[in-house]
């Protein structure tokens, strides 16, 4: 009885003794909006929700909105803490890359308005409106002159822009998959544009490509690298030392830019 009383008040974080109220977790990392406790790492309190379930283990998950905790519920607080202090270097750092992920991803995003700047081809274009004008034109590769009126709403003026890149993306990575193909020594099928929200592209057995449209948005170095990673996949399905050989075979300093492709998030 004593026991489970015991573990009842860790659960509700009673105690008699605490008079302050806890210090509010950083600013600089994501706090999990449905957070009911709080641990203490290093110099850092951070929030995390707790999750009772019908597990073995304790499991960490470290996403956009924070740490959240999953636990048998037979396994006390106590040792749920433990556990955390244990892995709180690890949890420290994926709270540190959420928060740059979080703030890529607004960097990232697109203001679809007159006037603002969309990348393409690692270029900054900056988006003018113009009723008189028909359909989309690129103009000293600086101005990307839209024929819509100022009160185009903001769907409108994405959808159109958006379709416009990607025939721009068909343009560009077509020749690009020849040229690479031709370099390997595959047979590439098809080359499909995909949309997909966390992979810039993808190889499949039967000589299929599949690209992000979206890496329109970026250097063509980085275009060229994924480019070669999913054509050298038709030689080795795999990431194998012998793969990344095939890659470095025809881009000698593929490392550079699959660093920096890395660093960058999906334009929106």
């Amino acid at each position: 009885m004593l026991k489970r009383l015991a573990n009842l008040l860790q659960d509700r974080q009673l105690s008699l003794f605490d008079t302050e109220p806890p210090a509010p977790p950083p600013s600089d990392i994501p706090t999990n909006p449905r957070a009911r406790r709080e641990v203490l790492l290093g110099v850092h309190r951070v929030p995390y929700e707790l999750k009772r379930a019908r597990r073995r283990s304790i499991g960490f998950v470290v996403g956009a909105e924070g740490l959240t905790v999953s636990a048998p519920r037979w396994v006390t607080v106590v040792d749920i803490e433990n556990a955390l202090l244990s892995k709180g270097d690890w949890i420290l750092r994926k709270l540190v890359e959420q928060r740059e992920r979080a703030q890529r991803l607004e960097a990232a995003r697109i203001r679809w308005e007159d006037g603002a700047v969309l990348p393409y081809l690692g270029m900054d274009l900056t988006i003018q409106l113009d009723a008189g004008r028909s359909g989309i034109e690129l103009l000293d590769g600086q101005i990307l002159c839209v024929g819509l009126p100022p009160s185009a709403t903001e769907d409108q003026l994405r959808e159109t822009i958006q379709a416009w890149l990607q025939r721009r993306a068909r343009a560009v990575f077509e020749p690009r998959c020849a040229h690479f193909a031709a370099l390997l020594g595959v047979e590439m099928k098809h080359m499909r544009l995909t949309s997909a929200q966390t992979r810039w592209g993808s190889a499949s057995a039967d000589g299929t490509i599949r690209l992000n449209w979206r890496l329109v948005h970026y250097a063509p170095s980085i275009i060229d690298y994924v480019v070669a990673h999913e054509l050298a996949h038709l030689r080795e399905m795999n990431h194998s030392p012998a793969f990344w050989a095939v890659v470095r075979s025809v881009l000698p300093d593929f490392e550079d830019a699959r660093g920096r492709l890395k660093q960058e998030s999906l334009a929106h």
